[in-house]
This record gives C-alpha cells, sequence and structure tokens, in this order.
C-alpha cells in the first residue's frame, strides 16, 4: 500500500483537495441552485451526485488506468470541436489542447507501455472523430441554408 503513494508530495495533496474541494462546491450548487440563470435546465439535482463526484475524484494519485477515460472524452471532444469551434484559429487550439492531453495523461497511465504506443490509439481516433464533426457540420450549415431559403420563399 505504501509504494501507491511514494512519490507524491505534499503539494500534490493539496492540489488534489483544493480540486476535489472546489468540484464538490460545483457539485452542491447543482444540488441546491435553480437553473433559471443557465443557458441550459439542469439533467439533475440528485443528492446522490455529490457522493459518486467524491468517489470518483479520490483516486487521483500514481500510475493508474486513466486511458480508458481520457482518450474516449477526447474522441468527443474532437466532434465537439468540428462542429462548433467556429473559426479555424479555434480548430486549430482544440485540437493542439487535445493532442497535449493525450501526451500528459500517457505518461503516466498505468495500461499503455509508451507515450507513443498510447498515441498509436487516440490520433487516428481523434482524426476520425473531428472528420465526422466536419461532415456532420457541413451538413447541418447546408441544411439551415436550405431551410432559410423556404422560409423566404414562404414568407414571400
Amino acid at each position: 500500500m505504501n509504494a501507491i503513494f511514494r512519490g507524491i508530495r505534499p503539494f500534490d495533496y493539496l492540489l488534489a483537495g483544493l480540486m476535489t474541494a472546489a468540484g464538490a462546491f460545483l457539485m452542491y450548487e447543482n444540488i441546491s441552485l435553480t437553473d433559471e440563470d443557465l443557458p441550459h435546465q439542469l439533467s439533475t439535482t440528485s443528492w446522490a451526485i455529490l457522493p459518486v463526484f467524491l468517489l470518483v475524484t479520490l483516486p487521483a494519485f500514481g500510475w493508474i488506468t486513466r486511458c480508458g477515460v481520457v482518450i474516449p472524452l477526447a474522441f468527443a471532444l474532437a466532434y465537439a470541436v468540428a462542429r462548433f469551434a467556429g473559426a479555424w484559429r479555434n480548430h486549430v487550439t482544440g485540437l493542439a489542447g487535445l493532442v497535449v492531453l493525450q501526451v500528459v495523461m500517457l505518461v503516466r497511465d498505468a495500461s499503455i507501455d509508451t507515450v507513443a504506443g498510447g498515441l498509436a490509439i487516440a490520433l487516428p481516433g481523434i482524426a476520425l472523430f473531428y472528420g465526422i464533426g466536419v461532415l456532420v457540420q457541413n451538413r447541418v450549415t447546408k441544411q439551415s441554408a436550405r431551410v432559410a431559403v423556404v422560409n423566404e420563399r414562404a414568407a414571400a
């Protein structure tokens, strides 16, 4: 058990504690506040989100398997970048951030031999989901243009 905690510095505990406290506060806000000022309605205000959040965030140190969460998250974020980032500069920034996220995660992932081995899985997936997002966004844009033309004709 002591080997698990070897290499963790006091500042790491402090940082993890602060992030966990900030996240717990956010979960408390989700439970107790109304969503009148939010752009989207809250999906749930169940009291269960606080203990579940705490159980998920506490084991955050050392060599653990992160790739099972972070790689699929990167795929979803690549799709979101393609759909919603807008200007090309935002696309480049978002994709660069995803690559950095993958490298940082893979450096201390218990299930990956080398960073290069993990990137061989992550980068093609990111490219695939980004491409799907671009295709979907192009279809949505074309469809919106057609609907606008129909609405103009109907109004005339």
